[in-house]
């Protein structure tokens, strides 16, 4: 038989592409060279495509085949950008809790508690590092109730059913858990399959006296994410920026219709702010009354002008005429005397040289 040349479709050559990738058998009479053209016979051309579809689908089963746990770390890990590291205890620990299998094999299931009163940005940002700290992470929150959190800490803001809806309009929470425990217990975490807790890092005392620090069973498990605290903003920060200014909410309160009562201030703090309120009522009072007076004198002004504006315009023009005709009458009458005293200068200038003409005439006479 006679050879020929033949060009392959681009598909044809993808499938030998991958194909060449595999372990060759023995057998395996494919040329080492470029598969874009090649020589062969046109009688086995058919069995040698068969050949190359069953290897490109071999080579796409073997693409697809599941990853494991490490791998899938490592890629999850370059998605971060590398700033995300999992510790091989907690790598151990999330394979232990999904049976052996790899950790995409169900969400890691992250525990955060606390108190969250006065919900703020820095306890958003916690529960997102406590989101982020597995590729999935279901994060279930648990926030302790009042008579718990008013016995061991302290009287809060807001109530329990607030703080409870403050979490669950947070993004990063899957689940709140409410009426948490004070103290985590393996019996807690058994319950709700509870993977890793994640919180920062300082002992938290345990004011029920269970222990040092609330999270030291859960630390002795090697069950501890640790998450890092947002500086400048707190809880207790924002109650310290109500209390320095506590006068000027109390004026700014009691002037929006609160009453004593409501805002539990003692009747002598009322006195006095009413005292201050009266005062700066006062105050208005009387700009207002002057700005009143003036505008009152204004508006008089206006009302006279419009009255007597014809009868004043007349009066004017009434005036004008009569000091134009006195300044005509002035200016005629000075007029007339310059021209008058005029006259007389010339009269005796000329009366002057008749008599110095006259007198000539006598002294000629007189030699003759």
């Amino acid at each position: 038989m006679t050879s020929r040349t033949l060009l392959l479709p681009s598909h044809v050559l993808a499938s030998l592409e991958a194909f060449q990738k595999l372990p060759r058998p023995p057998s395996s009479s494919f040329p080492s060279s470029s598969p874009r053209i090649f020589s062969t016979s046109t009688s086995s051309l058919p069995r040698m495509a068969g050949d190359h579809v069953a290897a490109a689908e071999a080579a796409a089963a073997t693409a697809t085949q599941p990853q494991s746990s490490q791998e899938e770390e490592e890629d999850w890990k370059e998605a971060e950008g590398g700033d995300m590291e999992v510790s091989d205890r907690d790598r151990g620990a999330a394979a232990a809790a999904n049976g052996g299998g790899g950790e995409g094999d169900r969400p890691i299931r992250v525990y955060a508690d606390g108190i969250y009163d006065l919900f703020h940005f820095g306890h958003a940002k916690s529960l997102e590092q406590a989101k982020k700290s597995f590729p999935n992470t279901y994060l279930l929150v648990g926030c302790c109730n009042d008579e718990l959190t008013h016995a061991y800490k302290g009287r809060t803001v807001m109530t329990e059913d607030e703080r409870y809806e403050s979490l669950r309009h947070c993004k990063w929470v899957d689940e709140v858990i409410p009426d948490a425990p004070w103290v985590v217990t393996e019996e807690f975490l058994n319950k709700h399959n509870i993977d890793f807790v994640a919180h920062d890092s300082l002992p938290y005392a345990d004011a029920s006296g269970a222990g040092k620090d609330v999270y030291e069973h859960v630390k002795k498990l090697g069950k501890f994410k640790e998450t890092k605290r947002t500086e400048g903003i707190s809880t207790s920060d924002i109650i310290m920026r109500i209390v320095k200014d506590y006068n000027e909410y109390v004026m700014r309160n009691l002037a929006r219709g609160y009453t004593r009562k409501d805002l539990g201030v003692s009747y002598e703090k009322r006195l006095r702010v009413n005292m201050g309120l009266k005062n700066l009522r006062d105050k208005v009072k009387q700009h207002q009354e002057k700005v009143g007076e003036k505008w009152n004198t204004v508006a008089k002004l206006q009302e006279e002008w419009v009255e007597n504006a014809d009868r004043w315009v007349a009066g004017f023009l009434e005036k004008f005429e009569e000091g134009c005709h006195s300044m005509g009458t002035a200016i005629k009458e000075r007029i007339q005397e310059r021209l008058k005293a005029q006259s007389r200068d010339f009269s005796l200038l000329q009366y002057e040289d008749e008599d110095a003409d006259e007198d000539e005439d006598e002294d000629e006479d007189v030699r003759e």
